[in-house]
């Protein structure tokens, strides 16, 4: 291909269509209609001679050749669109803007809630949607621009992707109100031995921060104390109501979603497993108004040092 030739504007084609799988979904996102984003796509298969996608049951996919350059063309246009950004203004009263996070299951539970309220008051028409990446793909996501901002137990180390501490959390032991453990002491800390003879449920090692968890049972040694296993934290607080179960769980779950319930919050040996909860997103994005203006609003709801 004769690179002098090219005709700049067909990247911009190039990676909606990487990002979106779908000419239809490329050209609104593009405010192009579908015949002028199918002609934009005939003439980058000609430039590259290449067809670039190809149809496939979910949607069309990039040959070796699109996944070699598209990443690097998105990743270029979203740092000149930030260049030419500087300086300007976000009024969140009346923009339009669309933003894409990055949240687990717990995570939609326990931070979506009141940044969804806040929008709803500062930001009326913003719009907001979670997409669903797993950890190992964000840093690539980020630059793709699929995901604007990740909340989470996250911290990847990865050029050109940026990151900032919000609060430090820790894991507890929720059970009934009305249980105790043996042996029961007057203070809301468990031993290793109460532990070790409690009914426990935990979730699945993959939802609790990289099998922290079961490290701590093991180190314990008590690595068969789970008589329950579940995949998501939602039906933690059903599952020790009225029953003999301990449930382990993180102390931002116990203290939010347990709020009103008949329910009791023991601290584990040793303070339980920590970790630290992050915002992360990519570089190119960091001088955008509008994302600069999300960024404070998620520090001014999450960014302290002990949650609850």
């Amino acid at each position: 291909m004769n690179f002098r030739q090219l005709d700049l504007n067909l990247l911009r084609v190039l990676g909606a269509v990487y990002r979106c799988g779908s000419v239809t979904e490329a050209g609104r996102r593009l405010a192009l209609s579908q015949p002028a984003t199918s002609n934009a796509l005939a003439r980058l298969r000609r430039t590259f001679d290449d067809p670039l996608f190809v149809p496939s049951p979910g949607g069309l996919h990039p040959t070796r050749l699109a996944r070699r350059i598209a990443p690097a063309v998105t990743a270029l246009l979203r740092e000149l669109e930030a260049e030419l950004l500087v300086g300007e203004s976000f009024d969140p009263a009346t923009e339009a803007v669309r933003w894409r996070l990055s949240l687990s299951d717990l995570g939609e539970q326990l931070f979506l809630p009141r940044l969804a309220h806040l929008l709803r008051r500062e930001a009326p028409s913003a719009r907001l949607s979670n997409v669903s990446v797993p950890a190992e793909r964000l840093p690539a996501a980020l630059e793709a621009m699929e995901v604007d901002l990740a909340i989470g137990i996250l911290n990847p180390q990865h050029r050109g992707v940026a990151s900032e501490g919000l609060f430090h959390e820790h894991f507890v032991a929720l059970s009934a109100a009305q249980w105790t453990p043996a042996d029961a002491s007057p203070t809301l800390t468990l031993t290793p031995a109460q532990l070790a003879q409690a009914a426990l449920v935990v979730a699945d090692p993959a939802a609790t921060v990289h099998g922290s968890v079961t490290q701590m049972l093991a180190r314990l040694h008590i690595d068969d104390g789970a008589v329950l296993q579940v995949r998501h934290y939602a039906a933690m607080v059903d599952l020790v109501c009225d029953s003999d179960l301990v449930a382990i769980v993180l102390q931002m779950y116990a203290h939010t979603l347990a709020a009103g319930r008949a329910v009791r919050v023991w601290e584990l040996p040793d303070h339980g497993p920590r970790y630290e909860v992050r915002m992360v997103w990519h570089h190119s994005a960091t001088t955008d108004p509008a994302h600069a203006w999300l960024r404070e609003r998620v520090r001014q709801l999450y960014r302290r040092q002990h949650p609850g």
